[in-house]
């Protein structure tokens, strides 16, 4: 299966996902956004993957080419090829279906627990934990899209997650990241790290080795999902 993915920052790569997509004989291509904005065509992969990055999705006047990505993202959902979105991967998907992203009221970064308590049982969360800790690394959020469904919440966003059949994935948090990676965000963005209710330094959450593997485990279980829908 030939995978493409778009990286946003350079210190945003796809975590323990590589090593999955690899191990199982998929092809990897990138398009590296912030150094030269040419997206593919629907043609040349199986599979989208968007990554996080400190911007938003109403940041196209500094950031052009965000307007083009979404519409790949558009027509990538409306063509049911598989697609999964991280962070602001997710917000963009979300903004491509026509649903409104903006400022979460709590900025949440660190080690947080989400749930699906009361969401919709679908592929993705039947065989989830029905409490489970997360990375976390945002300030915005999203509305669930027209025709897609919810699928996770924590205390702090109402909307952690949504799927759109069985070929589209939207996870607000990270179960990507591994140590390093979360040590790399933290050295490239220190000015989100304000105090608040749900933010927690560097100290706290790069220390947490063993929630790591879990996530990474998690996100395993995901990609396998829907590497079979």
């Amino acid at each position: 299966m030939r995978i493409h993915w778009l990286q946003h920052v350079p210190f945003e790569g796809l975590g323990c996902m590589s090593e999955w997509f690899l191990s199982r004989g998929h092809e990897l291509s990138c398009t590296r956004l912030f150094e030269e904005p040419a997206l593919p065509v629907l043609e040349h992969f199986d599979w989208l993957v968007v990554m996080g990055g400190p911007m938003g999705v109403g940041d196209s006047i500094k950031f052009p080419w965000l307007i083009p990505e979404m519409d790949l993202i558009r027509s990538v959902i409306k063509n049911g090829k598989k697609i999964i979105g991280v962070c602001l991967g997710a917000q963009l998907m979300a903004a491509a279906m026509g649903a409104k992203v903006g400022k979460n009221p709590h900025k949440e970064i660190g080690w947080l627990p989400v749930n699906h308590k009361g969401a919709a049982n679908t592929v993705f969360t039947k065989n989830l934990p029905k409490t489970f800790d997360a990375l976390h690394w945002h300030g915005d959020t999203f509305d669930i899209p027209q025709g897609a469904e919810q699928l996770l919440s924590s205390e702090a966003t109402v909307n952690q997650g949504f799927c759109a059949g069985r070929s589209a994935l939207a996870l607000q948090f990270h179960l990507e990241l591994r140590v390093s990676d979360a040590t790399r965000i933290a050295e490239a963005c220190p000015d989100d790290l304000t105090p608040g209710t749900y933010v927690q330094q560097p100290e706290e959450f790069t220390t947490k080795k063993d929630l790591f593997v879990k996530a990474n485990k998690l996100m395993e279980h995901l990609l396998e999902t829907l590497e079979k829908s």
